[in-house]
């Protein structure tokens, strides 16, 4: 069986470009995967078809295109434009590849160009909801109508979380509820795993003998980094914030003002997977303090594959992986006393640390491998794939 995925977005930078980059992969163990995607990166033994457009676009911003459009802000004609550049594009690698099922990543715009294949070409077409495009579909109604209209003949509609799949029928309706299956992402728990030395992170940043608290993901404003970076002022350790975009000037700002001095940006990592995994095993919790209902976010897992607890917002999806109490404790949103009181909890109490971080690993492996996730998606592309 051949399996077309379809990505708007670098493999690279942001959580559905990691859920379609270890998907594929994992999937061509059994079946032949390709993508079209903006990415020319390579996947071992996963075939690349280049994805053309006119001009680059995000839902909430990319760390790998700081400068690209926002899909809300964007004019009628440039979404006709972007929608003719994927139809054009996705038709090429339909031609190629000759798929039996097509898998697209979020719930539109390329998942128009899906529809199009489904009617001529007659391939079916599954839809993951990743959950960062409902917010522009909730106030921007130019996206509504073409994607009801792909929901309605999708074989599968996938949201990563059951929260994504509320959130998916508030915006779209109930009438597609019957259809819609839940399969969170996952997290390749052989490459990440707890290395077994991290002694040149404390000569590169500074951390020789101190305790380490990380965030890793986009510098968006639904992402809490704030409410972090504030409560830095009362924690007693390095503060290492990872990636990038459009709050980090803001960030930058608020580290200035208040005088704080155990901050650190590193930056945007890019497909630096080893340098990563060494971050997260040297840090001896990961906070996400998330502000808004954040579907079920990978660098969450990639943390607790790593053996580091947790420390969130029960927001969105995050729940599904993270148990109160035995791989990591929740805040309150945008509290940032709370969020200074669980981080210092954990930070004084290593016993109770360390054995969070080894059950967080241990519900990494039994409940969020990629070779647990990918077989729930190969029985659904060999159910509805063409034969």
């Amino acid at each position: 069986m051949r399996v077309l995925y379809l990505l708007v977005f670098p493999l690279y930078g942001s959580g559905s470009g990691t859920y379609a980059r270890y998907l594929a992969k994992e999937v061509n163990k059994t079946h032949e995967s390709a993508i079209v995607t903006p990415d020319d990166r390579k996947i071992d033994g996963v075939k690349l078809y280049h994805l053309k457009m006119p001009f680059r676009v995000a839902f909430t911003g990319h760390p790998e295109w700081p400068t690209c459009e926002l899909f809300s802000h964007i004019s009628h004609r440039e979404i006709l434009e972007l929608h003719e550049s994927y139809l054009d594009s996705v038709v090429d690698a339909v031609e190629d590849f000759k798929p039996n099922i097509i898998h697209v990543h979020h719930a539109y715009p390329i998942s128009w160009a899906a529809r199009f294949i489904k009617s001529t070409y007659q391939i079916p077409y599954i839809i993951t909801v990743h959950g960062s495009e409902l917010p522009t579909a909730k106030k921007d109604n130019r996206y509504i109508a073409l994607t009801m209209d792909v929901l309605r003949k999708a074989r599968r509609i996938v949201p990563n979380s059951g929260y994504t799949k509320d959130w998916t029928l508030d915006v779209f309706g109930d009438e597609f509820k019957k259809n819609i299956r839940v399969i969170p992402g996952g997290v390749d728990v052989d490459k990440f795993v707890k290395s077994s030395s991290t002694a040149h992170l404390d000569a590169m940043y500074g951390l020789k003998d101190k305790k380490v608290v990380l965030f890793a993901g986009k510098l968006t404003k639904y992402k809490g980094v704030e409410y972090l970076v504030k409560a830095a002022r009362k924690i007693p350790a390095e503060i290492l914030i990872v990636g990038d975009g459009p709050e980090r000037k803001k960030l930058e700002y608020i580290k200035e003002k208040y005088a704080i001095k155990n901050v650190q940006f590193l930056g945007h990592q890019g497909n630096n997977t080893k340098h990563l995994i060494d971050l997260y095993s040297r840090a001896d919790v990961f906070v996400a303090p998330s502000i808004w209902d954040e579907p079920l976010g990978l660098v969450v897992l990639e943390a607790m594959a790593c053996e580091t607890p947790v420390i969130v917002t029960r927001k969105g999806g995050i729940p599904l992986a993270v148990k109160e109490g035995k791989n990591g404790l929740f805040i309150r949103s945008k509290k940032v006393n709370d969020l200074a009181e669980k981080v210092n909890y954990l930070l004084a109490n290593d016993k109770k640390r360390i054995a969070m971080g080894q059950r967080a690993r241990d519900i990494a492996v039994k409940r969020f491998s990629w070779e647990i996730i990918a077989g729930k998606f190969n029985r659904m592309y060999e159910r509805f794939g063409l034969k």
